[in-house]
């Protein structure tokens, strides 16, 4: 995707606001936002937002996994579940 052509400068974006909501929401795409010529903010919907904030959680989960790997803190799969089934016949 290539973000140079939804840069916009601030004052665009205070004039345009309603536009650029309703834009944001058909269109998906993230709009970069400037102040004195510099990127300053990113602005995007809300479905992609949470899509992404999704997204980083499960990248953490399998690099916290990954890195237990590595550190050998692993049990075997037939362990690990004899284990989940002593636990669930003490109940």
């Amino acid at each position: 995707m290539k973000y140079s052509s939804r840069i916009k400068p601030i004052s665009y974006v205070k004039a345009h606001a309603a536009e650029i909501i309703r834009e944001l929401g058909e269109k998906c795409e993230p709009l970069v936002i400037t102040q004195n010529g510099e990127a300053k903010a990113v602005m995007q919907d809300v479905a992609t937002y949470e899509q992404t904030q999704e997204t980083l959680a499960l990248l953490k989960i399998l690099a916290l996994g990954r890195r237990q790997v590595d550190e050998g803190r692993t049990v075997p799969a037939e362990e690990a579940f004899r284990r989940l089934r002593e636990r669930r016949s003490r109940r």
